[in-house]
């Protein structure tokens, strides 16, 4: 049996500069949290469990008599639209206390950690680093609700973004529309190493992210064109590169191309709900075209399962920083390849930095459309049956 440990303030209600929601003034739902759960209560077989931490709850400080009221009153409205919780666990020590119970200690949990329970494939659903380390602490994931999260020091500091780079255990979003789609549909995470007398390559990504980026390939322009991937991809990526620019660039920038690629597919799993396709649809072209001052950018694709390449794009120098400008046909040709994928790009304009940078960030904006994932048509988009 599967279990989402949901936290309370901050995760299902917004949570007050004064952390205590004592007065139906301060009682608010988080923006799509009421629909999320009934999604997942009618659709997921998953054990629902709130987890809160309610500092000194029960003393002069919070009283119950502030507590109950608008407590009972969420519970009411859940239930109402058909969310009921199997488990309500409430910690009512202050954080100088050190108690065990209180998250992300896991002693008020013991009754989950006796190996009844599928906390592998179970969630801790929070907006702290106190609940992502629980989840570590039990064993399971985490997704980190970072639209309403507090930087305050009680219950822990806000996420640090760097944790979240490819921490596939680890998903940090911004809507619970995200955290619906993640817990039932799954997280799209993959990682690739490829060692070879030329290269050391060690590539994370994960489809669901938010653009963050850690990437260092030795070439400082190819590094920036990466992060553009990311940032416009809404991707989270991690690439580390070691290779051999004593001899030149070739290797670094192809295997690159080769790894990222294949960790594309990899996370891409069935490919069930998505788009598929990027930039193409029946809008006049200019509405899938990426400008860049005097550059126009084009980039269409298809993840069908097969490799194609049409490359319209022509540079007149030798090089933009330190890559040579006959690789990039080579980077796209090599990703296209690996991630099984029909890639149509197309450049023109005057600056080859800016025709280069438009083209990857037209392949960015090209991905976010194509790895888009529709939970409510969890279909495999091919008439063949299979992609």
């Amino acid at each position: 049996m599967r279990v989402l440990f949901i936290d309370r303030d901050g995760t299902i209600l917004r949570e007050p500069a004064d952390e205590q929601i004592d007065s139906f003034e301060k009682f608010h739902f988080v923006p799509g949290a009421i629909s999320a759960l009934r999604f997942l209560r009618q659709h997921t077989d998953y054990r629902f469990v709130m987890v809160s931490n309610q500092d000194g709850l029960g003393t002069a400080s919070y009283p119950e008599s502030d507590f109950w009221p608008t407590h009972n009153l969420m519970l009411e409205i859940l239930e109402g639209e058909g969310v009921t919780f199997d488990d309500i666990l409430i910690d009512r020590s202050f954080p100088e206390d050190n108690l065990p119970t209180r998250k992300p200690g896991t002693a008020m949990l013991t009754a989950y950690m006796d190996g009844s329970y599928d906390l592998a494939n179970s969630y801790v659903i929070g907006d702290r680093e106190s609940d992502a380390q629980l989840a570590k602490n039990l064993g399971c994931k985490a997704i980190i609700l970072e639209a309403h999260s507090q930087p305050l020091p009680k219950g822990g500091e806000k996420i640090n973004s760097p944790l979240s780079i490819v921490h596939c255990p680890l998903s940090i979003v911004n809507s619970w529309e995200k955290v619906v789609e993640l817990v039932y549909a799954g997280p799209r995470c993959a990682s690739v190493t490829r060692t070879t007398k030329e290269t050391d390559i060690a590539i994370s990504v994960n489809l669901d992210g938010t653009g963050k980026s850690d990437i260092s390939t030795g070439l400082g322009f190819f590094d920036h064109m990466l992060e553009q991937i990311a940032k416009h991809g809404a991707i989270d990526l991690s690439i580390r590169v070691k290779g051999d620019l004593h001899v030149d660039e070739h290797h670094t920038i192809e295997d690159t191309a080769l790894a990222l690629g294949e960790a594309l597919l990899k996370a891409l799993g069935d490919k069930r709900g998505i788009e598929r396709y990027g930039f193409a649809s029946e809008a006049p072209a200019a509405d899938y075209t990426l400008p860049m001052d005097d550059c126009l950018c084009s980039v269409a694709l298809d993840f069908g399962g097969r490799p194609w390449l049409v490359w319209d794009a022509e540079f007149h120098r030798e090089r933009v920083g330190e890559m040579p400008t006959e690789m990039f046909l080579h980077f796209f040709k090599s990703l296209s390849d690996a991630a099984r994928m029909n890639l149509n790009i197309k450049a023109e304009g005057q600056n080859e930095h800016h025709k280069i940078e438009g083209i990857f960030k037209a392949l960015a904006r090209a991905l976010r459309m194509a790895l888009r994932r529709d939970i409510h048509h969890m279909q495999l988009p091919s008439s063949k049956g299979v992609l």
